[in-house]
């Protein structure tokens, strides 16, 4: 049994290649899937799993500590186990599993939905998991080159545009601290925050701008308004990991600002070309990323492959 750990698994995930493998994945039939989140109004725990039939199971425990200030909030383990005889194949390091998957899942979205020439991204929050949304949608749109970075505390959207700034070629990076502001001037933006409330309110997108919703992932979480919902085409990862489960659907479909027909497509669809992504340069289009556990199955098969 192979046993990846987080220096192993830095040296092995690699953005483009994670989203080819996706984009190739969801090609084959979909996992059967299953959920427990378990939480004392705080902090809580994820247990996640899916199963491909005859080809490979798998389940992450993750934890979710928000109020982690020198950690990372989350951290997690993937096992996963052959879908031929139930044996162990490999322990993963969750978090790096977690980070890679939820960003390359977002910039696989990102390629069906954001405009070919998109040259400003905003990234709303500037946690573990931002840099690595960022670099994941400028690698499917390298045409982006400003990145604008906003977060509650001032300070630590500062600190990571100076971390990227020195790292990314060719691309510029700073802090903004004028949400509205920023929301309208951005052609592509990420969200990745643990908001309760929404952050990103649909009277301030442009036309032509992508969404990219990321962290509303339990019932009560929300991190656009029904008016953003409302305005924009929406898509989604999966349909069951995210209609009937995530806050960001749940409300407004139940207060009918929209209904599940409006949900155009998943990642399934976008990737088979059964259904249109972007149709028009001025539509506005939204990604909810539920981040299900048959990404995390795909991500861990993508690992195995490059061992």
């Amino acid at each position: 049994m192979h046993v990846i750990d987080a220096d192993r698994a830095a040296r092995i995930f690699e953005y483009r290649p994670l989203i080819e493998s996706l984009r190739d994945q969801h090609h084959l039939p979909a996992a059967t899937l299953d959920d427990l989140y378990m939480s004392d109004g705080g902090e809580g725990i994820l247990i996640r799993a899916a199963w491909q039939s005859g080809q490979a199971l798998g389940v992450k425990l993750a934890t979710i500590f928000p109020g982690n200030t020198e950690l990372p909030s989350v951290h997690g383990v993937y096992v996963l186990f052959d879908g031929s005889n139930g044996s162990p194949v490999a322990i993963i390091d969750g978090t790096w599993l977690t980070w890679f998957k939820t960003s390359c899942d977002s910039a696989l979205a990102a390629d069906y939905l954001a405009r070919s020439d998109a040259g400003h991204m905003l990234m709303v929050g500037a946690g573990a998991m931002a840099p690595h949304l960022i670099k994941a949608h400028l690698s499917v749109r390298p045409s982006i080159k400003d990145v604008v970075i906003w977060n509650r505390t001032p300070e630590r959207a500062s600190e990571l545009a100076s971390a990227l700034a020195a790292e990314l070629d060719g691309v510029s990076v700073s802090a903004v601290t004028d949400l509205e502001s920023a929301v309208g001037e951005a052609d592509v933006i990420s969200s990745a925050t643990m908001t309760v409330d929404p952050l990103i309110y649909g009277d301030w997108l442009q036309p032509g701008t992508h969404l990219d919703l990321v962290g509303a992932y339990t019932p009560g979480m929300r991190e656009a308004d029904d008016v953003a919902i409302a305005r924009t085409r929406v898509f989604v990862d999966s349909r069951d990991t995210t209609i009937g489960e995530i806050g960001e659907l749940i409300d407004p479909i139940a207060n009918g600002t929209i209904t599940e027909a409006d949900v155009l497509a998943d990642l399934y669809q976008l990737c088979q070309g059964s259904l249109a992504g972007r149709t028009s340069d001025d539509e506005i289009t939204l990604f909810k990323n539920g981040g299900g556990g048959h990404l995390d199955l795909m991500t861990a098969q993508f690992v195995m492959s490059q061992l």
